[in-house]
């Protein structure tokens, strides 16, 4: 299991450094087009990041059997800190009866981004303003079917997971009652385990994390897969703006966790956590590429 030092992070002298300098993350969205992805971006980002030119793109990536791969940056502040977020969208992913070319896109993406830091890291004199792009996170928004993974979400998992901190969500959760999203959330997370698909599970080592550290991995690991809903509509509600879906039988709350788990997600993602999907990218992910790698060339030679 690989451990994680979250705790080591709230170090005083960390959070001047990166206010100061500000932080950089990067987050792949996957799923198939209609999962609300687009509706995602926009909520967490609180702003109309994707415009929803989507269908046009995933048209003319089904039509190419192939998917798009849009990265797009935009520059936050989250708690007082500067964030500058790339969030890479996928369109045309899912959309054909063979996916394994858009597997292959999207696993070339990331290694493409381990090529670069690995050349860069080979050079006698580094560039000063080389971007560092790699993927942190991968949300992989897995359709609300109510059954269990289909064999494309374990395929794809399966391949992505070693390379990538992969984080399975559930797409428009509030399109089932909270008795099915529950019993769903335990057969996909059934699924995981039986499969062997590595995901970030928030993981800890309960000798080096305070108690606080540990606890708080175990509510989110017991959250997994994340139920979201995205909404960009604002409407007043006891006094008070919020973002929902509204419904003839009511109004889902995008921020209420007691409606879905977004809320927790975004902060797991753009605070408490981000250090530490950053750390096991770089030492466990990227590492083990490196090794690999290397260790072929070596072979080759």
């Amino acid at each position: 299991m690989v451990q994680s030092s979250g705790a080591s992070y709230k170090a005083g002298a960390v959070r001047r450094k990166a206010a100061k300098k500000g932080l950089v993350f990067t987050l792949m969205i996957v799923g198939s087009s209609g999962s609300g992805k687009s509706t995602f971006i926009n909520t967490l980002c609180e702003s109309p990041v994707i415009i929803r030119k989507d269908h046009v793109d995933a048209e003319r990536a089904a039509s190419a059997k192939t998917v798009n791969i849009n990265p797009t940056t935009i520059e936050m502040d989250e708690d007082g800190l500067k964030l500058s977020l790339t969030v890479v969208d996928t369109p045309g992913f899912g959309d054909n009866i063979n996916n394994e070319p858009a597997f292959e896109s999207i696993l070339n993406y990331i290694e493409h981004q381990y090529e670069e830091i690995l050349g860069q890291e080979s050079r006698i004199k580094r560039n000063p303003r080389f971007q560092d792009n790699r993927v942190h996170v991968l949300l992989y928004f897995i359709p609300p079917t109510g059954h269990s993974l289909r064999e494309m979400d374990i395929e794809f998992m399966r391949q992505l997971g070693p390379r990538v901190n992969v984080i399975p969500v559930v797409a428009k959760s509030d399109s089932m009652t909270p008795q099915e999203l529950n019993a769903f959330k335990k057969r996909v997370m059934e699924d995981i385990s039986h499969y062997k698909i590595p995901i970030y599970d928030f993981p800890y080592d309960e000798e080096e994390d305070d108690e606080e550290t540990v606890e708080e991995n175990n509510e989110l690991r017991a959250l997994l897969p994340f139920a979201v809903v995205g909404s960009e509509e604002e409407i007043e509600v006891a006094g008070r703006r919020v973002r929902c879906r509204q419904y003839p039988w009511g109004v889902v709350e995008v921020d209420n966790s007691k409606h879905c788990d977004f809320s927790k997600l975004r902060y797991m993602l753009l605070s408490s956590h981000l250090h530490d999907v950053k750390d096991i990218t770089h030492d466990v992910l990227y590492e083990t590429w490196r090794t690999e790698k290397l260790s072929k060339e070596g072979h080759h030679e």
